[in-house]
Parts: structure tokens; sequence; C-alpha cells
């Protein structure tokens, strides 16, 4: 199961970049190439960028130093675990999935040296990682979970009264939805959905027809809860619970009746998730996606996992099934999905063990007058999760059901099962307003939430389009056209960095924008006729548009602040975003670094600049923010002789971003606006030294602490304090 490898798609002419029209005189470093970089420099390749791989895990590294942390509360720390195994399962999922595709040969994994280090240097560091991540899972946060009276525990832990339960809910809930099969030629080895908790059981002795079947596999249902939480009654004043593997271990013996169990493990298998169809032969892209969705759980094997204890012949015998080498085995002392663990966190109410409850503001000036008149005054800038996404929704619910409103357009990337927003759509379109919608199904593990939604707008009358094939849509838009006094049409316009999503809006960071602006507006319309219409995009004097645009635009606001420093004057550069892979992007940088721009990049996750290195990078630092919100905004800032150019976007500096997606940078105008960015989502990330991590020359990331005198200052906790409400420190 593989997509159509986007990167190695040609691109069309007119989207390849071009600065040929630049007004911006470069410096000599500005054009080099990479072999010309490395002659100046001296240095080898390796030394001008980091490895990406590497720099995606050393983020996990960081989420997991989060569940070590011993200031956060105990249930956060499990919570932090369990990111760590669901970041870990897309890298393999994906990334991990994507390198072997590109590297295989008729069903031969490729040999040549460079592929096989890089594959032994992600296997080294992920089984470190992992067993790391089960040690902090063992060693601490059971045992004092234990100690606040909460105890998962095993079956040789279990009193008499406990058994008796458990072997009661087997019976009762669990081993009736158990399917046990035993291999042999009738019964092959069985399709193992992806991720999904399984046993391998080695029997003694002759089965029921007097065949000697030596190996069963068991599938634990997915409709059972992964944690199960004991009566109060037989928890001794505490909480007692089990996990549904355990519950299985302890009698799986009953599901083979005069046969003698040998040896069993639970185990897990990770599968290539990306999906496939061939875009040029599909007509209709939902229906196609539907067809694929169900095969997405059986792509081919990435990774194994099986209990710590699982012997050398079961997990053999697992590898060869799913043709996989050794080094993709992983052995685990616990659970072997810690993901679900999270159902633990949600059997527990006890406030001690999480962060202090954190309620968004709400400015009632925003709540409680016509969001169109405030918006005729003043643009409106939304900080979340600090301040309340409720504003965007009831922006677009006024909308619905204003009679003046004439059009609604808005893309989705990803919005839930769940949404207020949608409804709204919906609503509106029921009513007779001409609705659009730019759905984008290709939204990585939101295609089914997609596909429901797309159905649902489509009978209640609304325009669905999804997007333009081969190109994510990934802009984050929504357009209100408005029949106001003398019959004028005026443009409301949504841009944001975050997702139109209920959940993650709590607890992504984003900037969102609301705007009036004639011509701001009158041009996200023009992004919503060229998505829908196909058309060649008109020029953008406001938005920087991928992939015609973006990443030119970029690069030549960096050669411009890279003249004003060979000019004399100060130049400066602070952007933040989730990624920055894109070498063209960082060979611009390096380039304005050697001029004498000063260079601040906040990157939560992976980055392949190194910064820091004489001769190439001595003016760029590197930091990354792991905090208890999930650091989301995209911000790019540029001095330009105090102009104080902002922009908010979608994209990170990415290649896929950048030429792979429709992405929409945008520029902030008002001066109050500009300085509430800096003022909240760049000032307080540079200063933070609690929950910030700086980036060395030599890859490794080192956490900031306060020097002796130095006040402790965390960027997310000041912006709790400052704009949020019920935030008991």
């Amino acid at each position: 199961m593989r997509t159509a490898m986007l990167e190695n798609i040609p691109l069309p002419p007119e989207v390849e970049p071009t600065l040929k029209a630049e007004s911006v005189k470069p410096s000599k470093q500005v054009n080099e190439s990479e072999s010309a970089l490395m002659t100046r420099t001296g240095l080898p390749r390796s030394a001008i960028f980091l490895d990406r791989e590497t720099s995606q895990i050393a983020f996990n590294w960081r989420v997991l130093a989060q569940a070590e942390d011993r200031s956060i509360p105990l249930m956060e720390r499990l919570r932090y675990l369990c990111i760590v195994g669901s970041n870990l399962d897309e890298f393999f999922e994906v990334r991990v999935a994507s390198l072997l595709a590109q590297n295989t040969i008729d069903g031969e994994i490729a040999s040549h040296p460079a592929f096989l280090s890089m594959m032994d240097r992600i296997s080294n560091e992920c089984h470190e990682l992992v067993s790391r991540q089960y040690g902090v899972l063992n060693t601490e946060i059971l045992p004092q979970l234990a100690k606040k009276g909460i105890h998962l525990i095993r079956h040789t832990e279990r009193n008499e009264a406990q058994r008796a339960w458990v072997k009661a809910y087997f019976d009762r809930e669990v081993r009736p939805l158990l399917t046990p099969i035993g291999l042999d030629p009738a019964h092959p080895f069985p399709l193992v959905v992806n991720k999904s908790l399984n046993f391998i059981v080695s029997l003694a002795g002759k089965d029921a027809f007097g065949r000697g079947t030596a190996i069963a596999i068991v599938k634990a249902p997915r409709v059972l809860p992964r944690v199960i939480r004991l009566p109060d009654e037989l928890s001794n004043k505490g909480t007692c619970m089990c996990l549904l593997s355990s519950v299985i271990h302890a009698h799986i013996g009953d599901l083979f009746n005069g046969r003698e169990v040998l040896a069993y493990s639970q185990f897990r298998v990770t599968r290539d998730s990306d999906l496939w169809v061939d875009e040029d032969e599909v007509k209709n892209l939902r229906q196609a996606l539907q067809g694929e969705l169900q095969g997405r759980q059986f792509g081919l094997a990435v990774r194994l996992e099986v209990a710590k204890n699982c012997p050398e012949e079961l997990s053999n015998f697992l590898l060869q099934q799913f043709s996989l080498d050794k080094e993709r085995l992983y052995h685990v002392d616990g659970p072997v999905n810690m993901v679900r663990l999270s159902e633990l966190v949600d059997h527990v109410n006890q406030a001690n063990l999480r962060f202090p409850p954190f309620a968004a503001k709400a400015n009632p000036k925003y709540s409680n007058t016509d969001i169109f008149s405030l918006l005729n005054k003043q643009d409106v800038l939304l900080h979340h999760p600090f301040q309340p996404f409720q504003t965007v929704i009831d922006f677009i619910r006024s909308a619905s059901l204003d009679p003046n409103v004439l059009a609604i357009k808005q893309t989705i990337y990803r919005t839930g099962m769940n949404s207020d927003l949608m409804e709204s759509l919906i609503t509106a379109a029921r009513q007779g307003k001409e609705v659009t919608v730019i759905v984008e199904l290709m939204a990585r593990f939101d295609e089914e939430a997609n596909i429901n939604w797309a159905d649902r707008l489509e009978r209640a009358g609304a325009q669905v389009v999804y997007g333009v094939v081969g190109l994510k849509t990934h802009a984050k838009l929504a357009l209100v056209i408005r029949r106001e006094e003398g019959g004028v049409l005026r443009h409301y316009a949504h841009l944001g960095t975050g997702n139109y999503h209920p959940t993650t809006t709590k607890f992504y960071t984003d900037f969102g924008l609301l705007t009036a602006h004639p011509q701001l507006a009158a041009e996200v319309n023009e992004v919503f006729i060229h998505l829908t219409g196909l058309t060649k995009p008109k020029k953008l004097d406001y938005l920087w548009l991928a992939p015609f645009a973006l990443q030119p635009q970029i690069i030549k606001a960096i050669r411009n602040e890279a003249r004003v420093a060979r000019e004399g004057r100060p130049g400066r550069i602070i952007a933040k975003m989730n990624a920055l892979v894109d070498e063209t992007v960082i060979r611009a940088l390096y380039a304005a670094s050697a001029d004498g721009v000063k260079i601040d990049l906040i990157v939560r996750g992976a980055c392949t600049l190194r910064p820091g290195v004489p001769g190439l990078s001595e003016n760029i630092k590197v930091r990354s923010i792991i905090g208890r919100f999930l650091e989301h905004s995209r911000i790019y800032y540029f001095r330009n002789d105090l102009a104080h150019d902002t922009y908010l976007g979608s994209a990170d500096w990415m290649s896929r971003n950048l030429f792979r997606r429709i992405e929409v940078a945008f520029p902030i105008l008002e001066k109050s606006s500009k300085k509430r960015i800096m003022a909240e989502g760049i000032d307080p990330y540079l200063k933070d030294n609690t929950n910030a991590w700086v980036l060395d020359s030599d890859g490794t990331y080192e956490r900031k602490k306060p020097r002796s005198k130095q006040i402790p200052f965390c960027a997310q906790r000041h912006l709790m304090e400052l704009l949020g409400s019920n935030f008991d420190s």
C-alpha cells in the first residue's frame, strides 16, 4: 500500500520557483549550490545539513523528557509517554514506510551502504528510545501511581477475589468475541490489522482431529477496552485496573481445551499506512479513497512489537510471516500498544495528578456584538488555545443565519467527527446560501471523517470540491460574502495557522485572523476561485500562495534582510514553525547569516539546519519548545528596516509544504496586531528557560535551565496567565 510518492513527481513548469525577477541584489553566497557551499566552507555535506530522520527522532526524545520530568503531574507524564508511542507509530507508518518503499526494487530492499547505514541509525535510535520509554513506565510512573492508590495490576498481583472477578469478566465479555485460529494448510496465517493487539500461542499435544498443529493466533477485538477498571470494593480504597492483554494472558489456556499452552506472547505489527490512488485514472477521488481505507489496515509491515519474554522461535516465526528482518523487531516490557494507556488516564479523576484546569478567556467585545460591524472597524487577532476558538465558530454560525450573507467558502483539512462549524455550513446550505467547501480527502488519518462530512455537505446542497489532485489543500481559509448597505458586496475572511478542529484548538497553539480588509479578503476569494476552477492564480499582492510563490517570497524576504545587513543596518529574521527541512530555504538562511543577519528559529520538530557553525551559520540560533500545549503556530518575521513584516501561515518550511500542498501565508497589517504577535508568539518563546531546548551545531539539543539568579520563565504558562481565565497556578 503506497501513495504515489509526491516528492518524486516532476513539478509543472509554472510551479518551479524562479527568482529571475528578483529586485534585491543578492550577495555572492545567495545562489550557491550545495557543492559550492561545501567548497567555500570546506565542510562536507553531513556538516552542512543535519539528518532529517535523526532530528525527527530527537523530537520524541524531547517529548520523553517531559514524561521523565518529576515536576509534571503523574497523569500528564503518562500522557507524554502515550504521545511518544503515537509519534513513533506515525514515524514508522509514514516516514520509515516511505524510505523502504523508495528503496525497494522487485520486493528486495536496496543494499547500497548509505541507505543501510541510515536504516541502522534509525533502528538503533528507536530501539533505545522505546527501551527508555518502557523503563520510565515501569520504574517511575506505575510505582508512583501505586503510591497514590492507583494500581495497574498483573495477574500475579491479583488477590483471589480480584482473580475471580477477572475470570468472570473474561468469560462474559471477552471469550465470546475471541476466535482462536490454529494454523494448518486449511487455516493459513490470518491477515493482521495494522496496530491491532494479537497473541501468538505455542501448543503441545494433538488437536481435536488428531493433528499436531503447533501454533495458533488469537486476535483481540478492537471493540473491547484496553484498560479495565475493577469494582471499587475490590480496590482496597484505591483504584485498581488491569489491561485487556493481561486478562487474555491469564486465561488463554481456556481457548485451547485439551491442549497444553507451551508459550505465548502478545504482538502488534505496524504497517505502511499511506493510501494509494492512481490519480491519473481515478474519476471520483472520494469513491476511490473509500475503497482504499480498508486496505490501509493491511499495508506492508514495517515494525513488529512483541512482549519482552516472547520466545525466540515465536518472534522468528512472526518475522518470517511479515517478511521483516530482526532490526525491526521490538521487545517491549509492557503493553505492545503504549498509546492505549491513555485510557488509564481517563479512568482517574484525581485533580492533583493532572495539570491545573485552564479555560480560554472570551473577549466580550467579540461575543456580545455584531461580528460584521466589529470587523468593519478593526481586525480581530485570536491566539488559541489561550483565546477561545468559539469566536471563529460564532463567525461562521452568524454567517449561516444572516439573511444578508450570500455565500460562504471554506477549506477543511481536519475537523473531526463532530463539529459545530460544519453543522453551520450545512445549515447555511439548507437555507439556500452559496456554500463552497474544499475538503481535503487525503488528510492523513482524517480521510474517513472528511469523506463523511463531504457526503453530508453535498446532500445539504453545498458545492464540495476535493482540492487539487496531487496537491493537498492545507491552507486554513474561510470567506463570507455579504450584501450590505447600498447593495455593495463585502468580503469577510478568516485565515489561520491551525485546523478547524474543535479538539485540537484546545491543545494546539495557533493564531487566527478575522478581517474585512478589502484587498486581503478579495485575495482570499481569488484563492478559492483558483482552487475550484483550477485556473492560474492572479498576481497576489498580499498572500503568499504555495506551490506558486510561497518559497520564492520567503527567499526574497530572507535576501532582503541580507541586503540590509550588507548595507550596514540591522538585519533580523525570526521564524516559528513545526519543521525546517527545505534545503533551498536553509541555504538562503546560511547566506543571510554570512552577511550578518541575526536569525532566531523556533522549530518544534525536525530541523536539518545546523546552527552556530563558523563560516556557515554563526548568526543562527535554533530552539524547540515542548510544553503542555503542542506548538503549532507558523510565524515569519522580517525586520525590513523597521517595517516589521510579519506573516502568519499554514506552512512549515518543508519541500512538501512549499511545493506539494496548497498553502497560504498572510500578512499582519495592523501595527497593534504585529505587536501582539511579537509579544505573545515570539518574545515569550525566546525568553523561555524551562520548556526550551537549544539545538547545538552537532545536532544535539540541550534543555535550557534558569541560571543562578535567573527567574524561571515558561512561555505557555505566561500566556495562560496573561490571556486565560480560571487558571489556578
